[in-house]
């Protein structure tokens, strides 16, 4: 199978580039993956598709402010942009990054930040990415809050404000560690939450820490051959539970955002012989601090396509995503390329809004 058939037309006024000043004013589409149609809706509907005695799923990873700007010490003194992707030792001060310009960056380099933090360039990799170290003055992540930015997207052509801060997260937030938000949950408003559970449906949270393996551009053609970078994930007991009580009363586990998915499939294939490779078991070093101290985690590399059995999700919510990324073609997975495709175009002839801060679809 080729990437190509993922691939869509999209006009790039459909990018949204600013929030909605309401989050759950966003436009919702309901595809109906059995008789194939779609309803427009909006996402203060989307409580009134819950049965009692489903389980809605929600990632509660924290997107930390993990993009730096800083001046080369040496040379010209250039500016330097260093993107934060994912910790790779137990104190949290080495990193993979992406660094740009990526050329021109060797190693042994350092980059001043702030008086509070520089980095060295421990060692380079491919297509960007950088193994840094980091020399915080103090509390590293207070350090970060003060003099990093909000990580948005490339396809919001726009600097960072302020205000990107509350709204490139969920109300829901509390894990530390993405690098991207995981958006589906961005509509969601306390609110909509109650109104969920006064349907009957029961909430529960999963952790996945957004990073390379979630947006970074596939960069092979062959479907089969692609490799996504791991991510960092954790099921807790309290979720499984609530999903097994879906599951054994027929009712259904709605997973919302495509990273809740791989968090509950990945976790379901743990359990199992044919997770080996997949999945890994991780401490501390691929977890940031949080309220709830460091915790035990898996890690997931787990690339689904199309031809995956689905043991855990049986509805998802979803923003509209780019063509030909590891998103859609999981969508695509759940739903049937050529229904995806359609509800796409559809989409675009109805003017919804795309990406990250765009409108949304759910899939039953």
């Amino acid at each position: 199978m080729l990437l190509s058939d993922f691939d869509f037309h999209l006009p790039e006024e459909l990018i949204a580039q600013e929030p909605l000043e309401d989050r759950s004013a966003s436009r919702m589409l309901v595809v109906d993956r059995r008789s194939g149609k779609f309803e427009d809706r909006t996402f203060r509907d989307f409580p009134s598709y819950l049965n009692s005695g489903d389980c809605l799923v929600l990632n509660n990873s924290r997107v930390f402010p993990s993009r730096l700007y800083g001046q080369r010490q040496k040379g010209s003194g250039g500016q330097v942009e260093v993107f934060l992707t994912k910790p790779i030792s137990d104190d949290h001060l080495t990193w993979t990054a992406l660094v740009w310009p990526g050329k021109k960056m060797r190693t042994g380099e350092r980059v001043i930040v702030s008086d509070e933090l520089t980095l060295d360039i421990l060692s380079r990799g491919d297509f960007g990415e950088r193994t840094v170290r980091l020399n915080p003055s103090g509390d590293l992540f207070e350090i970060l809050d003060r003099a990093g930015h909000v990580p948005l997207p490339p396809y919001i052509r726009r600097a960072d404000a302020p205000s990107d801060r509350e709204r490139y997260q969920t109300v829901f937030a509390r894990e530390r560690g993405s690098v991207a938000a995981p958006t589906a949950g961005l509509h969601f408003t306390p609110e909509i939450l109650d109104a969920c559970r006064a349907r009957g449906a029961a909430v529960a949270y999963v952790t996945l820490h957004v990073g390379l393996g979630t947006f970074q551009p596939l960069r092979t053609e062959i479907i089969e051959e692609v490799k996504l970078h791991s991510e960092s994930f954790v099921v807790p007991p309290e979720t499984v539970a609530a999903m097994n009580l879906a599951t054994d009363s027929a009712k259904r586990i709605v997973a919302v955002g495509t990273t809740s998915v791989r968090a509950i499939e990945s976790a379901e294939l743990a359990r199992s012989a044919t997770g080996a490779g997949l999945i890994r078991s991780t401490a501390g070093a691929g977890s940031l601090r949080s309220a709830a101290g460091a915790v035990q985690r898996d890690e997931t590399d787990l690339f689904i396509s199309p031809g995956f059995t689905f043991k855990r999700t049986g509805a998802m919510l979803t923003n509209f995503h780019l063509p030909k990324s590891s998103l859609l073609v999981l969508v695509a997975s759940l739903a049937g390329r050529e229904l995806i495709l359609e509800a796409y175009r559809h989409a675009v002839k109805e003017r919804y809004r795309f990406f990250s801060y765009g409108d949304c679809m759910l899939i039953m």
